[in-house]
């Protein structure tokens, strides 16, 4: 079983991709994050909700409208966003079994219970660490980290599909402004479903 939801996970990578090449934000609304993505749109606008609640996301406003980082990329760890999606979350819960042995005939010594259970003790050490490990990862670092990996032709094909996107919905709100189409009009990028 997974420590951190989906939810953590579909987060990063959506906040990844309001990181330009340069570091800066990107404004994309949840729909299109979630196209782009192919996760599912309602439970991407619950993880949104609390990604805006806990200041990682600011909403934008207008036809172009959706969301952008609320402060530079450098700036938000990668436990800031599971932090705020999941909560503060325990590794381990300790059920105090050390005082439960056979041989203590249901009265444990002084010396079985003293101090924190060494087991328990062993487990917050290690989710100390792995909290401290992703506090030190910021979307920035990932966003570097997937530019060194990806061809130049991706983060490209990535700013014409936000850039088409964000046209659509300004030509649809033009159109529909003037009065002339009722309908919404159709995105030629994703092609025919």
């Amino acid at each position: 079983m997974a420590f951190y939801s989906a939810g953590v996970e579909y987060g990063i990578h959506c906040l990844l991709f309001l990181v330009d090449e340069l570091g800066d934000s990107r404004e994309a609304s949840v729909r299109d994050l979630a196209d782009l993505q192919g996760v599912p749109h309602d439970y991407l606008a619950k993880i949104f909700t609390k990604l805006a609640k806990a200041k990682l996301v600011v909403a934008t406003e207008g036809i172009r409208g959706g969301f952008k980082l609320a402060k530079p990329s450098d700036e938000i760890s990668v436990l800031d966003i599971a932090l705020a999606i999941d909560g503060q979350k325990s590794a381990f819960e300790c059920r105090e079994i050390r005082g439960r042995c056979v041989l203590f005939d249901g009265s444990p010594p002084e010396w079985a219970l003293d101090g924190m259970c060494a087991v328990h003790a062993t487990m917050v050490t290690a989710q100390k660490r792995m909290e401290d490990a992703l506090s030190q990862q910021t979307i920035l670092d990932l966003a570097r980290r997937l530019g060194r990996k990806a061809p130049v032709e991706f983060s490209a094909g990535i700013n014409d599909w936000m850039a088409n996107r964000r046209e659509s919905k300004a030509s649809a709100s033009t159109v529909q402004a003037a009065g002339t189409a009722t309908v919404p009009l159709v995105d030629i990028t994703e092609g025919s479903k």
